[in-house]
């Protein structure tokens, strides 16, 4: 395997399908709306974001945006002209809606208002459809009644189940198996799993049956894929979905981490996704981690909002952007206060090691923050309200002010955030996984209000399953948005493309 993801930053749990020569690959997006990104590809290696598949109240509410729930692990499939996404959002798991399910002709969308399967209760369904075209949900239960990997015929049309649902297979042992695919391959139904959690313990394990209701028998050399224990330079390496490509071969995507800093090592900008190459042996898949190389992309961009659609890279927090943002008539974007759910924070996913972002406001009408986030407890960032910036950092319950500059009269600041690389001890350890630098400039020169430890925001310390992304926001009134820019300081081995 690569060191490289080939999608960069917060793009956890890979689910991909082939259509022709062309792949299409969805991920989990939790509490940020627009949901459920959708990446195409023609080689497995360049990916570039068509859209979002969840993009509506309709089919997802506005919701507070509790850290890291939201969609949860969403599944993609192409069958009979249609593509169809099922996923769970567990904000609706305590009113008993179930998972949703989608579809669309058209990958890029729209993608329609979504059917709930209200008896399947959990997380993670996978859909898959037998020899006789009958739709089948299979997911990870949480009813401790009936634990384990469940799996029922469902009418797509209504969500209703056909039969009761039945046990497949609870996995080798080890905890929290979850995240199932089932594929009909040469005769068997072979199922994968994502066991030993999302963290440094995560591994993906494979069982096989003669039927879909099994009995399934365990491959013997399970785990077929996982870094645990291993000097890796990606870590958690798990929840995986294969894919057959159009000349007969097999390849895999998978979700990995990459930890940095003193142990037990840092990431910070999420479960990113990987590609690995797969080969048959005795009816069984056998994981070659070295087939493919990332390649080499810059995600360099300037966002001036010009466009009457935002990028679909912007995001909110547990609200959608449209619902905070317009428009305006002198070029930018106005962002508003208005009342809602969520967090009107318009920000995208930081995807590489180092890198550099700034922004230029005017804040006549109110006040506005720049910041890095991992969650609301723990973020970095500038506030202008039209005369002064205040640089701030939230660890936990503690938010402090770092210091306050005032640029040059009647001058709109650029603000800065970088990520920096940490700084290596004399023995050659870095503790913290790099420093957040905070800073702001106007026509006189720069001031830099430090640079701060990067461990504070990452999922190590605060925990959940997202990565960091960066925006603005307005916090009083409305502020005039003039341009969004992403550098990343070195470029390196990725693959996502870079939107136009």
């Amino acid at each position: 395997m690569t060191d490289q993801p080939v999608i960069a930053g917060f793009f956890p749990d890979p689910s991909i399908c082939r259509v022709g020569d062309t792949y299409y690959l969805v991920n989990s997006s939790f509490e940020y709306l627009p949901g459920v990104p959708v990446h195409t590809s023609t080689d497995l290696v360049n990916w570039t974001q068509i859209g979002n598949a969840l993009t509506r109240p309709e089919q997802v509410a506005e919701h507070d945006g509790y850290g890291s729930a939201g969609i949860f692990a969403p599944t993609i499939r192409h069958h009979e002209g249609t593509f169809w996404i099922i996923g769970t959002n567990v904000n609706d798991i305590p009113l008993g809606r179930g998972h949703f399910l989608i579809h669309a002709q058209d990958p890029a969308g729209p993608w329609s208002d979504p059917i709930y399967v209200p008896e399947a209760i959990g997380i993670d369904p996978d859909i898959v459809w037998n020899e006789s075209g009958t739709a089948y949900v299979t997911w990870c239960s949480l009813n401790p009644a009936e634990p384990g990997i469940r799996s029922a015929p469902v009418d797509t049309t209504t969500g209703t189940l056909l039969a009761p649902a039945q046990q497949l297979w609870s996995g080798t042992g080890l905890s929290f198996p979850e995240g199932p695919h089932l594929y009909r391959i040469d005769g068997w139904w072979y199922l994968l799993l994502a066991e030993g959690g999302t963290e440094r313990g995560h591994a993906v394990t494979i069982a096989r049956a003669r039927k879909i209701e099994g009995p399934y028998e365990a491959a013997p050399s399970n785990p077929i894929l996982s870094h645990r224990s291993l000097p890796h330079p990606v870590q958690n390496t798990g929840h995986a979905d294969l894919v057959q490509l159009a000349d007969g071969n097999w390849a895999a995507v998978h979700l990995g981490v990459r930890p940095r800093g003193q142990t037990p090592g840092f990431h910070v900008n999420g479960r990113e996704t990987f590609l690995v190459g797969v080969d048959w042996a005795d009816g069984w898949p056998v994981v070659d981690d070295s087939r493919y190389t990332a390649s080499s992309i810059d995600r360099t961009f300037e966002d001036r909002f010009d466009d009457a659609l935002l990028n679909p890279r912007w995001l909110g927090v547990g609200r959608y952007p449209t619902s905070f943002t317009r428009p305006s008539p002198e070029a930018g974007l106005l962002v508003e206060t208005e009342a809602g759910q969520g967090r009107a924070l318009l920000c995208s996913r930081a995807t590489d090691n180092v890198w550099t972002a700034t922004t230029s406001f005017t804040a006549d009408k109110g006040s506005g923050r720049f910041l890095l986030r991992l969650d609301d407890r723990h973020w970095y960032g500038l506030t202008y309200d039209g005369a002064t910036v205040t640089a701030a950092v939230t660890i936990g319950p503690f938010e402090h002010t770092i210091g306050t500059w005032t640029p040059a009269n009647g001058t709109a600041p650029v603000l800065r955030i970088s990520a920096q690389t940490a700084q290596v001890l004399p023995h050659g350890v870095s503790l913290e996984p790099d420093l957040i630098e905070l800073a702001a400039s106007d026509t006189d020169g720069e001031h830099v209000f430090g640079a701060f430890d990067g461990r504070y925001l990452s999922t190590e310390v605060a925990g959940g399953f997202t990565g960091r992304v960066f925006g603005v926001e307005a916090l009083t009134g409305e502020i005039h948005l003039h341009s969004v820019t992403y550098t990343p300081t070195h470029t390196v081995s990725d693959t996502t493309e870079p939107a136009a």
